[in-house]
């Protein structure tokens, strides 16, 4: 199979058999000559659609995409790969990316909302949440993956700042009189951030709460957890 691309773009006429074109675009990458390797891989990427190097040619796309801080397209390939390569052995590296993009994605807003005197916690936490899925997945179905480690760290970080943002739910709704909605929240934090200080935090917005609705018999329970915790830590 030969390769010919005559775009306008690049005016480049690649006239070699696939594994030339994949080899080039991989001493590309090596050499940190992104934009230069993106046009050789979206070549063979259209052209090449099956055969020994189109899984490859796909994860070297996500990396590239990536680097290349073209987020959104390194996604559209991810999970491309992940609907027609649920098996593939490197399904724990794409959901590592996904991760670290996700988290990007989270941050990017961040010195536009300090700009305004806001603060991450205060933050949409959607990328969040996507990141925290893709780590967690990561940890639990490939525990022994070279990325495991690292994603471990990056997990713990996004359940603090996953933890943080539902504590100034708390606190929004606790402000309003909305103590349903704070117990509810409250709830979901013991549920899925339990080792937090800041769920530890929205305990007495719930014991408060709880007092509001005049549950004195639940108030009095919360105000136990948050003695034994205060014990426990002594």
């Amino acid at each position: 199979m030969i390769l010919v691309n005559c775009s306008s773009n690049t005016n480049a006429v690649f006239n070699h058999i696939p594994s030339e074109v994949y080899t080039s675009a991989r001493q590309k990458l090596q050499d940190g000559y992104y934009k230069e390797a993106i046009k050789e891989l979206e070549i063979l990427d259209n052209y090449y659609t099956l055969g020994t190097y189109t899984q490859q040619i796909q994860l070297d796309l996500i990396y590239t995409y990536y680097k290349l801080y073209e987020l959104k397209m390194s996604q559209i390939i991810i999970n491309r790969f992940l609907h027609t390569n649920p098996n593939h052995p490197n399904i724990d590296y794409v959901l590592y990316i996904r991760g670290l993009i996700n988290m990007v994605l989270d941050e990017s807003a961040l010195p536009k909302l300090l700009f305004v005197g806001f603060n991450n916690s205060e933050q949409n936490p959607e990328y969040a949440h996507a990141a925290f899925r893709d780590f967690y997945q990561l940890i639990y179905y490939y525990p022994y993956s070279q990325y495991a480690i690292d994603a471990k760290k990056h997990f713990i970080y996004l359940k603090d700042r996953l933890a943080k943002y539902e504590l100034s739910v708390v606190k929004y709704y606790h402000k309003r009189g909305a103590y349903i909605a704070v117990v509810n929240r409250v709830e979901q934090m013991l549920r899925h951030f339990p080792d937090t200080n800041s769920t530890y935090q929205a305990l007495p917005y719930m014991e408060n709460a709880y007092q509001q609705l005049q549950l004195n018999g639940q108030a009095e329970k919360v105000a136990n957890i948050i003695r034994n915790f205060f014990s426990s830590n002594l």
